[in-house]
């Protein structure tokens, strides 16, 4: 259910990665080696700790030893993945009552330091996070002269949202 704040946030989260993926589709061969390098690594921070925290809320352990992949991965396999991290974000918040947004879940950290996060916390670290580093992404185009794909909640609301009133 989208008028959820927690699912209104992850429904902007995948809007917004896959408008990033298609802008980052779209100019990839007029960057750089270095200028897509560091997109890479950016697409691939973001997507690292998507993925981390959903083995957390699934209560599993993950493959990652760092906030990022140990070979970089070619830029539509990253896509796709994200793609399907996304879906499962917004079908998972779909199925978790308002409760379920307060029980702790215990984890370590990559950096091999316990933690407790309350559920909802996550969710909205993945949001922000990801927010945080689509905006490094966007800069990136930006720098080159290209155009970054639109980013905001409020861009989401125009677009996605039927009678926004």
């Amino acid at each position: 259910m989208i008028d959820q704040p927690y699912a209104k946030l992850v429904a902007v989260k995948r809007w917004a990665d896959r408008g990033l993926y298609d802008a980052v589709s779209q100019n990839f061969d007029r960057l750089s080696s270095e200028e897509s390098s560091i997109m890479l690594r950016i697409l691939d921070h973001i997507h690292v700790v998507d993925r981390i925290f959903q083995h957390h809320l699934q209560g599993l352990s993950h493959p990652f030893q760092a906030p990022r992949s140990e070979s970089m991965p070619r830029l539509q396999a990253l896509a796709n993945s994200a793609r399907k991290v996304d879906d499962w974000y917004a079908e998972y918040v779909d199925s978790l009552t308002e409760s379920d947004f307060e029980q702790p879940v215990d984890f370590v950290f990559t950096s091999g330091k316990p933690a407790r996060m309350r559920r909802g916390e996550i969710i909205l670290h993945v949001c922000l996070h990801g927010t945080y580093h689509r905006g490094n992404a966007g800069a990136v185009l930006q720098l080159k002269g290209l155009r970054p794909s639109r980013d905001a909640i409020t861009d989401f609301l125009e677009d996605c949202v039927p009678d926004n009133l």
